[in-house]
């Protein structure tokens, strides 16, 4: 639905009670709710409300009355208005606290279900952990080339001269970029006039070897200045192992084009997750976070007691990571997931690592799971990481039928997670819950769940 905007709805003084799902703050009114950026619970504030929806107004602090005992001075000076992280004024703790608890009312307002859920697993450092960085590049009032990130629901560019989430090395790489730029008289795309050549630049970092990749969207095939500009940015930024050129034409929202040129290096960077290593290209999903990518897989294997007699499903099994990491543990992996170049990265990543026990297929995961029960295929666990959306009740039927001993759900959206287990639960019972925060700062959480079948008695 879209904003109904109206800028005559006044100011209110409330008090935070709660917050959203998505980390605003909740003033009761005797009307509607009122949803508010930056305030924390127990906090009471003058209010300007700025429009409203059809159950709900959005508001924007005037004035602070009183400050939370875990309110902290944000480190990034742009956070208010920058839409990636809504907790920078929120202490670890705290946000900690809202996501254990995010995952417990998904559980009992949508599943129905009091279920335990663990503490979070949270990081010692919770800043720069992103190993993936992507900035929009633009062009500001004074024509000056800029990069940051889009204000919240707008394409407005906020400069931004340090992420607090991102790797340290992407700064000075984005920065190097932007004045060759100008060297080279390469402009930046404009979203309006749809001219221009640099839509985006995208970073991935590694954790275990010296290897950046970067890779420049761009609006054109080719265009003067491209082998200057590659040549120039290796030269004063010579920790870059590999760049390559996306090309993306399309008026559209999505960052990443279809076809690709390979400008320097390989095309693509090596990491290590539990000691595993894996092949990353642009397109790849992996994980931005990878200390606590590592807590978590170890954790669903843990959850999952394997004996090393198994024969395992990696539902939307993306590059293999989960399925490659238990392999040395089980006695097969069957891996399944739409995108046809990621099975060709997790092939080629078994091939990296030497491991034998595994095999891929490009399928779609529901109907792939539906083939394997109407073959009558013995699975002992099947561990899921599905998109935000969930799984569909095609995948969760042919998994009622198959009856795995063991399910460890893996998941980046408490909703969907809940909705599933609920749909599951007359015929497995939840084990365990425990939320692992991969994404601190942001109201985001990702969640492993431990379910088991239910013995019938004979």
């Amino acid at each position: 639905m879209k904003k109904k905007k109206n800028f005559d709805l006044g100011t209110i003084t409330g008090t935070c009670v709660d917050y959203t799902y998505d980390g605003k703050g909740i003033v009761r009114t005797p009307a509607k709710p009122v949803f508010v950026d930056a305030l924390l619970v127990g906090e009471k504030a003058d209010i300007k409300l700025n429009y409203e929806k059809s159950e709900m107004y959005f508001g924007k602090i005037v004035k602070l009355h009183n400050l939370s005992n875990d309110r902290i001075k944000p480190l990034c000076p742009v956070s208010t208005a920058c839409g990636g992280c809504c907790f920078q004024n929120l202490n670890y703790s705290a946000q900690l606290k809202f996501k254990k608890k995010k995952v417990e009312d998904a559980f009992y307002k949508i599943a129905h279900m009091k279920v335990k859920v663990d503490d979070a697993v949270g990081m010692d450092d919770p800043y720069f952990y992103r190993n993936k960085i992507q900035m929009p590049i633009g062009l500001n009032q004074k024509k000056e080339i800029i990069s940051g990130f889009y204000r919240m629901d707008s394409h407005e560019i906020i400069p931004i001269k340090e992420c607090f989430i991102e790797d340290k090395r992407a700064a000075h790489i984005i920065d190097t970029l932007k004045k060759l730029m100008k060297k080279h008289k390469i402009l930046p795309y404009d979203e309006d006039t749809r001219t221009g050549i640099i839509r985006h630049c995208l970073i991935r970092t590694s954790k275990y070897y010296p290897q950046i990749m970067v890779v420049l969207v761009t609006n054109a095939d080719s265009f003067p200045g491209r082998g200057n500009l590659v040549k120039d940015l290796h030269k004063e930024c010579p920790e870059i192992t590999t760049i390559v050129q996306n090309v993306n034409k399309r008026d559209t929202n999505v960052i990443i084009g279809e076809k690709e040129n390979v400008l320097l290096g390989r095309g693509y960077i090596l990491d290590e997750l539990c000691g595993v290593k894996f092949q990353i290209s642009s397109k790849s999903f992996y994980q931005v976070n990878p200390i606590q990518t590592e807590k978590l897989y170890q954790l669903g294997i843990e959850k999952a007691n394997l004996k090393g007699t198994e024969t395992i499903l990696d539902a939307y099994c993306g590059i293999g990571t989960i399925g490659l990491i238990a392999s040395s543990k089980v006695k097969h992996v069957i891996g399944v997931e739409i995108i046809k170049d990621a099975i060709k990265d997790a092939r080629n990543n078994a091939k990296l690592n030497n491991i034998t026990n595994v095999e891929y297929y490009a399928e779609d995961a529901s109907k792939f799971i539906l083939d394997l029960e109407i073959k009558h295929q013995k699975l002992d666990v099947v561990f899921i990481d599905p998109p935000r959306k969930g799984s569909d009740k095609v995948f969760l039927d042919a998994l009622l039928k198959l009856k795995p001993e063991k399910i460890v759900y893996i998941s980046c959206d408490p909703s969907t997670l809940a909705r599933d287990v609920a749909y599951l639960n007359k015929t497995y019972e939840v084990k365990s819950v425990t939320p692992v925060d991969m994404f601190p700062m942001t109201f985001h959480v990702e969640t492993v769940a431990l379910l088991t079948r239910i013995l019938k008695k004979e």
